[in-house]
């Protein structure tokens, strides 16, 4: 059995710490990234592949060392893989890219500059989903019905909608029934979040009018 050197216990050692450095600032990263996530389109595997991606960065940086040769090598071996995955929010992008980043620091061991690099972009991240940051939408949902052409239904949606929405805008209008009747579309803005279900059931009483739906609108939800 061959006996370790001193100099090789010497570099297992700055190889754990190297990895258990990158393992600890992703593992941050994903939980960030667990606690801030907004929408419908939550992936365990990504937020596994962030501690992944970390993990495997800095053991290629240990690999390549000050070599500029290995470098370029892999560089040439990375070009031959093809990354088919789509990330549908450009948020998880940054994520991912701070993950290979603090595998990055981890590899060179820039630990301190790696610890307040990834404390400060998690700050950041865990600011931008609490506080209504560039949140700003000028609706808060569409709403549908469809009412005959003829008579004083549409009036009397009018008075409603001018009762419980702050702002309404008529966004489509077509014929349904074989032209008996014409379907309205209205993007509208309540003026209070009770408005949303008396405006629905007032417009349900209204003799005439059918189908009558509410679509509330998110900017959170991937569709």
């Amino acid at each position: 059995m061959t006996e370790l050197t001193p100099s090789a216990i010497a570099d297992l050692r700055v190889a754990a710490t190297v990895l258990l450095s990158a393992f600890a600032m992703s593992h941050l990263l994903a939980l960030v990234y667990v606690w801030t996530h907004q929408g419908l389109s939550f992936s365990q595997s990504f937020v596994q592949t962030l501690v992944m991606s970390s993990v495997v960065t800095a053991m290629m940086m240990l690999t390549i060392g000050n070599n500029l040769v290995w470098g370029i090598g892999m560089v040439g071996a990375m070009a031959l893989v093809r990354f088919r995955t789509n990330l549908r929010d450009p948020r998880d992008m940054v994520f991912v890219f701070a993950a290979l980043v603090s595998g990055i620091a981890a590899g060179t061991r820039a630990y301190g500059l790696g610890a307040v690099g990834t404390s400060a972009f998690c700050l950041v991240a865990i600011y931008l989903a609490k506080v209504p940051f560039a949140a700003g939408k000028s609706f808060d949902g569409l709403l549908r019905y469809t009412a005959p052409w003829e008579g004083q239904v549409h009036d009397a949606a009018n008075v409603l909608l001018r009762r419980h929405c702050r702002q309404f805008v008529l966004a489509t209008v077509r014929e349904v029934r074989q032209g008996e009747a014409s379907e309205h579309v209205y993007h509208v803005r309540f003026r209070r979040d009770e408005s949303r279900g008396e405006l629905a059931r007032e417009l349900a009483a209204v003799a005439g009018l059918s189908g009558v739906a509410l679509l509330m609108e998110d900017t959170r939800v991937e569709i």
